[in-house]
């Protein structure tokens, strides 16, 4: 197979995010981290199959819908019933901040890991495109599973201690969402490409943090409008899968 040499642009710095919330700037610092824990594999990423054939908003699809809020409104909701503005605040944001705290780490760990194995790209673009698709289907065939009225269950007490577990784990920082971090990040040709991928997790975070805060205000719209479109964008993140597993299989001339 041909491989194309790719070469090491000059790596940008992060632009500080000013605003109210503290968690922007420590996903930020963070981010620097992320770029810097890539270079080292950017090098050899020689290969017909890499980031720059995966638009950014088709990196955006499918990491909203793996770490974005369609299954975090219920979660929040029924976790924060009666609880105060106050202590509603403090959950959803340090659910964010354990959140892309883990995100960070299975980064650097996953990077390094796949590094050390020495894995060809086209064989994770098609690991990559296997979990996107069956992750996809699952999600899609979930909007037909009927779900049992739970009305008997009284809702627990609010504590800050929810804010890891269940809501960050495994609500927000789910597996299969870690690893298309992982994934994405080795497909990445230069420390560029992963500075988007930073980004967008970046983005989903605090469009998940915003989503949680306004859970209260806006739940009965959300509960009829975010079913549709996950199931939607799910029906696209198929297709796309089933796009990327068709692409690795040409690179490693099987079809």
């Amino acid at each position: 197979m041909p491989q194309i040499q790719q070469s090491l642009k000059t790596m940008r710095r992060c632009p500080s995010f000013g605003g109210h919330a503290r968690l922007a700037v420590v996903v930020t610092l963070g981010l620097g981290f992320l770029l810097d824990a890539g270079i080292a594999s950017a090098a050899d990423a020689a290969s017909q199959v890499q980031l720059k054939h995966f638009p950014v908003a088709q990196i955006f699809t499918f990491l909203f819908l793996m770490l974005g809020p369609f299954k975090i409104i219920g979660p929040f909701a029924k976790i924060t019933k009666g609880a105060d503005a106050k202590i509603t605040y403090r959950i959803a944001l340090l659910s964010i901040f354990f959140s892309s705290l883990a995100l960070l780490v299975a980064a650097f760990l996953g990077e390094g890991i796949l590094s050390s194995y020495g894995i060809p790209l086209p064989v994770l673009a098609l690991s990559a495109g296997i979990i996107l698709f069956l992750v996809a289907l699952q999600n899609v065939l979930q909007q037909f599973t009927p779900h049992s009225e739970d009305t008997a269950s009284l809702a627990p007490t609010p504590t800050m201690n929810m804010a890891l577990r269940p809501l960050a784990f495994p609500t927000i920082v789910t597996p299969y969402g870690i690893a298309a971090l992982v994934v994405f990040l080795a497909l990445s040709p230069d420390p560029q490409s992963r500075l988007t991928i930073g980004a967008v997790v970046l983005a989903i975070m605090l469009l998940n943090l915003i989503v949680m805060l306004l859970t209260r205000h806006i739940l009965p719209v959300l509960g009829v409008v975010l079913p549709i479109l996950g199931a939607v964008l799910g029906v696209v993140q198929v297709a796309l899968g089933l796009q990327i597993i068709n692409r690795s299989l040409n690179a490693l001339g099987i079809i």
